[in-house]
């Protein structure tokens, strides 16, 4: 990698096992109106999140410890020069690439949350769509009154972005044997909703059991096609190779009260709103992959991005 200096991938392996938080303090306590609004946004019902024994959901580990628009202030050395390391390198971008959490016991409103990272893995050098670079791991244990409650692990990527040629395929969806009837129903341009065949709740995206009952058994129903937007963003930036910014992607509520997201299209990205009418489309990108997308509903022909 040019730049890079001599046995670059040794001496960033070096940084393995360091310090990158050192005792973190979760911003505020575990509190009720957090997990109101974590439950509302993911549409979470689960009676467990509520009442006077209520335990926040396992998967706002990761809520409590970050550091909103002020940031992290207590970052250790060590990782802020490992990232001028890889920067040093041509390593200028960055992506996240993927998360895992362990939970060891729930939390509850009251907890105060106290947390410590380290660097745990740095890749050797890969090669990827986006460009060339290294995976760097870091493994936060996050503690409530000096007990480990839980860990997470979150995967990033620093790259040199590759240069520029011909424009690079639409990223390929995971696939896995939870999800691949959803998947070969979007093939045949079908939306499939999963329902819980104990009590009929709809799912969307596709679990191997049910959130409200834990049946492991269920069906599918097609989904009729039409929603509104529930919420959105606009992305700018970074731009991937794959896509062409500024472009919407919304939350989308379908008429059966599953949300799903995709792209906001046939209606310039500025105009999306809140509560728009959408209608469900599908989207050829390549030989390989169909993606549903959501038109404005007034728009007949319009094409997705």
């Amino acid at each position: 990698m040019s730049g890079a200096p001599a046995g670059p991938t040794a001496r960033l392996k070096e940084y393995e096992g360091r310090v990158a938080t050192v005792a973190g303090v979760g911003r505020d306590p575990v509190n009720r109106p957090m997990i109101r609004h974590w439950c509302e946004a993911m549409d979470d019902t689960n009676p467990a999140y509520e009442g006077p024994d209520a335990i926040a959901p396992p998967t706002m580990l990761q809520a409590w410890t970050m550091g909103g628009l002020s940031g992290q202030v207590r970052r250790a050395g060590p990782f802020d020069d490992l990232l001028g390391l890889l920067d040093d390198a041509g390593c200028t971008s960055v992506v996240a690439t993927d998360c895992e959490q362990e939970y060891l016991r729930p939390l509850r409103p009251g907890d105060e949350i106290t947390y410590d990272t380290v660097i745990e893995t740095v890749s050797e050098r890969k090669k990827t769509r986006l460009g060339t670079g290294y995976f760097v791991t870091t493994r936060m244990e996050v503690r409530s009154a000096g007990e480990l409650v839980g860990t997470h692990r979150f995967r990033i990527l620093k790259y040199a972005p590759a240069g520029s040629g011909p424009r690079s395929a639409r990223p390929r969806p995971v696939v896995n044997r939870d999800n691949a009837g959803f998947w070969e129903g979007v093939n045949r341009h079908e939306l499939l909703i999963q329902r819980c065949a104990a009590c009929g709740t709809l799912r969307l995206p596709w679990l191997p059991g049910c959130g409200a009952c834990g049946c492991p058994e269920w069906d599918t129903v097609g989904a009729s096609g039409e929603g509104t937007v529930y919420s959105y963003v606009v992305m700018h930036h970074p731009p991937f190779p794959a896509f062409d910014p500024p472009y919407a992607v919304g939350l989308i509520e379908l008429s059966e009260g599953v949300r799903i997201v995709s792209n906001v299209t046939g209606v310039p990205y500025d105009k999306v709103r809140i509560g728009m009418p959408v209608r469900l489309g599908f989207e050829r990108y390549d030989e390989e992959v169909v993606l549903p997308v959501f038109r404005a509903a007034d728009d007949t022909a319009g094409g997705g991005r």
